[in-house]
């Protein structure tokens, strides 16, 4: 059992062993600077960061006075700065953010706050840093201060992933604060919003961070990915995870940090675990627009999810005569479909809405606010050149004493739906309309089965709209693979809310053929309590092709799925409600949890053929099981070794085709791998560690 005293103690010798590390590197980088500087024009091209040759005053001073500090950080050439509203941060935040000029060959940093007494400070400047030449980044670098006699040494790591994706979120902050400072508050964490941290570290784009200067005692913990580069948390917007436990890192296990050679920046095996989501909890309820883009359609757009909406009114509509369509599985963005002739439509609709909106102190109060939905109707360039083509024509029957004619207009009557090609018996025949329909007239529909010898089978039909989208149909049938279909819809079988017709409408199918399609059979062991999974068979980017809910256990099969990469993701649905639901920071709760399938290999994307049939069998005691350092570094060994397993297939399929050039290094740099055993050497043991599963599963194996 390692004493406080004595992780100290280590923790110095560890720092005293990186800064000569890194300082060897830095020498090793002005040998290589002072070669090059000899190399005549057309030479390699210079790809070495610039280098720190003096500190003024030095980094990790003590004592450092709380009010008008100037820094200056020289180095061994001309340097600019780029991006540094967005790069350069403090820890703790300042009030006032200390104003960064170039000086010769360095920076000048005054420090315009008053600082807090026996505060450790760090100034983080990203890749804000770069030479003034090629613009190479000096990324990861900090200096670093305390206002007391000493300075805060202790660090831990984590990893940001995205909870649903289940890949790497770049660039989050991660906030620590003090747990000793803060109320208990179970139920209602207004942490974030309402206090400043102690400590603030960031991520790299590998979603790893190394937090420094930490105390030896217990913080509460958050991440956010800063989407708006303001520093700041902005909630619905911003991307956010928590850890359930408070952590001193002292009592966590140790860790291997090292510099990532390949990527330019310090990296480590992670201890904390956060699962990233968005939380909607304080999103503002108003109406924030209501428009009519078309003469029979207006929409009306919310700050938030799932509006509470009282009444809708209009003067001069009926209640029945409109059709309310939420557009968004939130509800936040609503479609009002008038069911009305044109000509009874007045240009600007005037009503009213009752809705339950944010008030100053955001609560929900009852409120009813104007509706004034204009709509004018504005002419195409096409449009109108037709227009001045028919007046000329007129114009010319009239003088020649002719009797004129117009032209038919094209039926405006619109949809979509393939009128050709192949069809799967799984997903029927799909057609989209613009308006939602007030007529659809299946008795009319003719599907007929043609055989070898020309003659025709007619088949009954049915439609079934779709649960998400009311102008959405499938024509169902008992369709057969490779069999040849002929359909035709006649005319005014079909009539939408803006009282058009359809003209007659026919296709040719054929039935789907199997063999050009794979099949994947999944054999799902459940856990002990009946647990619902929601299953997803998605493409290598990770788009969902097909999904199957409410699965405990047994055999679910994927048929018809396109040849090529797959991969197998599995959704914890305790609700039952058949989706993924996300976390409230507010309330502390975490995400429902979601975890790409990998096999034994570590391997989670999988090939499959035409006419293959791939069975794979999924424990979901071993796909759900905690989270701990040691199965979360392993995860990501895994997915490095199989991205690399990848480049260097590419590599050697370039090469049988002639473009053998090498790439490897530059996609490595540029990829999102972790790399926890080959890539750099491990510096020795940090002691902190266990690893909290950013979702109610208790705590860690240590």
């Amino acid at each position: 059992m390692i004493r406080n005293r004595e992780i100290k103690d280590i923790k110095k010798r560890y720092a005293s062993l990186l800064r000569t590390a890194v300082a060897l590197v830095l020498v090793g980088g002005i040998f290589s600077r002072c070669a090059n500087t000899m190399t005549p024009q057309g030479g390699p091209k210079d790809t070495i960061p610039p280098v720190i040759v003096a500190m003024t005053p030095d980094n990790f001073a003590t004592n450092v006075k709380t009010t008008g500090n100037k820094i200056y950080i020289e180095f061994n050439e001309f340097v600019q700065l780029k991006d540094q509203n967005k790069e350069f941060f403090t820890s703790p935040a300042m009030k006032k953010k200390p104003v960064l000029t170039i000086r010769g060959r360095g920076v000048a940093i005054q420090i315009r706050d008053t600082l807090l007494e026996n505060t450790t400070y760090a100034l983080n400047f990203g890749s804000a840093i770069r030479d003034n030449n090629e613009g190479n980044p000096l990324n990861a670098m900090r200096y670093v201060f305390s206002t007391g006699d000493k300075v805060d040494s202790m660090m831990c790591s984590g990893y940001t992933a995205d909870s649903y994706k289940a890949d790497s979120v770049s660039r989050t902050f991660i906030w620590f604060y003090i747990a000793d400072s803060l109320p208990n508050t179970p139920d209602w964490d207004s942490t974030m919003f309402n206090r400043k941290p102690e400590v603030i570290a960031r991520a790299e784009n590998n979603g790893i961070f190394i937090a420094q200067n930490l105390k030896p005692v217990p913080y509460r913990i958050y991440a956010f990915q800063d989407k708006n580069d303001n520093q700041l948390y902005e909630a619905g917007t911003d991307l956010v995870g928590f850890v359930d436990s408070l952590y001193n890192p002292v009592e966590l296990p140790e860790f291997a940090i090292w510099f990532d050679s390949l990527r330019m920046y310090p990296t480590a095996e992670p201890q904390l675990y956060f699962r990233m989501f968005t939380d909607e909890t304080f999103k503002r309820q108003t109406l924030q627009a209501a428009e009519r883009p078309l003469q029979h359609k207006a929409v009306l757009h919310f700050g938030a999810a799932r509006p509470r909406i009282e009444e809708i009114r209009f003067d001069s509509i009926p209640k029945e005569k409109f059709i309310i369509d939420p557009q968004t599985v939130g509800r936040d963005t609503i479609a009002l479909w008038f069911n009305m002739p044109a000509a009874e439509l007045p240009d600007t609709i005037k009503g009213e809405i009752t809705y339950y909106k944010h008030d100053s102190i955001r609560q929900l109060v009852k409120t009813t606010e104007p509706l004034k939905l204009a709509w004018k109707y504005v002419e195409s360039k096409e449009e109108e050149r037709e227009r001045e083509k028919e007046q000329r024509e007129r114009e010319r029957a009239e003088k020649a004493g002719e009797e004129y004619t117009p032209p038919k207009k094209p039926n405006p009557f619109k949809f979509k739906m393939s009128q050709s090609g192949e069809v799967n018996p799984e997903q029927h025949l799909t057609v989209e309309f613009d308006y939602p329909l007030t007529k659809l007239d299946s008795t009319t529909v003719v599907l007929t089965e043609v055989d070898e010898q020309g003659g025709e089978k007619p088949l009954k039909v049915t439609f079934e709209r779709d649960t998400a989208n009311m102008r959405r149909w499938r024509l169902l049938a008992k369709w057969k693979e490779l069999a040849k279909y002929n359909l035709m819809i006649p005319a005014g079988a079909i009539e939408n809310v803006a009282g058009e017709q359809n003209d007659t409408i026919k296709g040719t199918y054929t039935g789907i053929d199997h063999e050009k399609f794979a099949t994947v059979i999944i054999d799902v062991k459940g856990k002990p309590d009946s647990t619902n999974y929601l299953v997803q068979l998605t493409n290598a980017q990770g788009a969902v092709q097909q999904e199957r809910r409410n699965v405990k256990g047994g055999k679910v099969q994927f048929n018809y799925i396109t040849p090529g990469d797959i991969k197998i993701r599995v959704i914890e649905d305790p609700n039952g409600n058949g989706k993924w639901d996300s976390g409230n920071v507010v309330e502390r709760r975490q995400p429902e949890r979601a975890e790409l399938y990998a096999n034994e290999k570590g391997e989670d994307t999988f090939v499959t053929k035409a006419n293959w049939e791939m069975e794979l069998s999924i424990d979901m005691n071993q796909l759900f099981a905690p989270v701990t350092m040691q199965s979360l570094i392993k995860t990501l060994d895994d997915r490095e070794a199989q991205r690399i397993r990848k480049l260097e297939e590419e590599r050697a399929k370039k090469q049988q085709s002639g473009q053998g050039h090498d790439h490897n290094q530059q996609n490595n740099q540029s990829g999102g791998g972790f790399g926890f055993g080959g890539i750099g050497s491990a510096m020795g043991g940090i002691s902190s560690g266990g690893l909290q599963q950013a979702g109610s599963m208790g705590q860690m194996a240590r």
